[in-house]
């Protein structure tokens, strides 16, 4: 009898303890559009400073109430006028086709900073209909029914 291995599994799965590390450190490293709403949206200190790493026009566009504004390129010189090294922070950048908020990352922690990206960035925060701002003021975006399943009030993870 011929066994065929097909595409998943033709790279044996880890074992369960390296499985477990592996996915312990990439929670170390990332945070989600809903779990950072949920922290955002718990009133008081969320104990993390939400930084937006993209341009000046995008942040224009739209941005995530209560972030601070620190594009990628400026984060060596002003990072440490603007942020508190004892304070985590969370990047985010437009979206899964940006690096941004990688590369702002990258830069804080070369400067002695704790720091996770925000998976999804912006194009999430507003697919799951989250309130963002703009020079206008408030506005919310209905949900995007793929990203944000009707009454689920997260991703269903």
């Amino acid at each position: 009898m011929t066994t065929t291995v097909n595409p998943v599994l033709g790279v044996a799965p880890a074992a369960p303890a390296e499985a477990a590390a592996h996915f312990r450190a990439g929670l170390a490293f990332h945070t989600d559009v809903s779990d950072v709403a949920a922290a955002l949206g718990a009133g008081g200190d969320p104990g993390f400073v939400l930084v937006d790493s993209r341009s000046t026009e995008a942040w224009d566009q739209g941005h995530i109430p209560g972030a601070l504004h620190l594009p990628t390129a400026l984060v060596p010189e002003q990072a440490g006028r603007l942020l508190d090294r004892s304070v985590p922070v969370v990047t985010y950048c437009w979206g899964p086709g940006c690096n941004g908020a990688a590369r702002a990352a990258l830069a804080l922690a070369e400067l002695g900073y704790r720091v996770k990206e925000m998976l999804g960035g912006f194009e999430y925060w507003v697919r799951e209909g989250l309130a963002f701002e703009t020079w206008q003021g408030r506005e919310r975006r209905a949900p995007d029914p793929l990203t944000a399943p009707v009454d689920a009030g997260d991703c269903g993870c």
